[in-house]
């Protein structure tokens, strides 16, 4: 699946700090990311319509069983209303099921920085995980 290149719900306003988040997930099998995949677009909606939602991309490597999502909010507070709220709240208990492995990381960014690369979301997550 190609990537769904970011897109910008809600621009936020000039000079204004972002809360951002990337996450990375891995299948246990390839059913689960099937599975997985099945899911992502309703859930990229459900961003797209979110209060506060100033971006959204996902990169698909489902044969690899991985999936990369970035995002971008007005603040933490924003992101976390959305993570609670429906079809995303049932949908990350469903998947939790199939996952081998999860990272999150987050951090504040100037909106001139939108949209982050996949390149910098990447860096952030080993970092997180401890890996060079």
């Amino acid at each position: 699946m190609p990537d769904v290149p970011w897109s910008t719900p809600t621009p936020p306003a000039p000079g204004a700090e972002v809360y951002v988040m990337a996450s990375r997930f891995e299948t246990e099998t390839l059913l689960g990311a099937l599975r997985f995949f099945l899911r992502a677009p309703g859930i990229i909606r459900q961003v797209r319509s979110a209060p506060g939602a100033h971006g959204v991309a996902l990169r698909a490597r489902i044969f690899r069983r991985t999936f990369l999502t970035l995002s971008a909010w007005q603040d933490r507070d924003a992101l976390y209303r959305f993570a609670g709220s429906e079809p995303h709240r049932s949908s990350s208990r469903t998947a939790a099921a199939f996952m081998r492995e999860s990272a999150f990381t987050f951090w504040s960014a100037p909106a001139s920085a939108l949209p982050v690369s996949w390149a910098e979301a990447e860096r952030r997550l080993a970092e997180q995980q401890g890996r060079p």
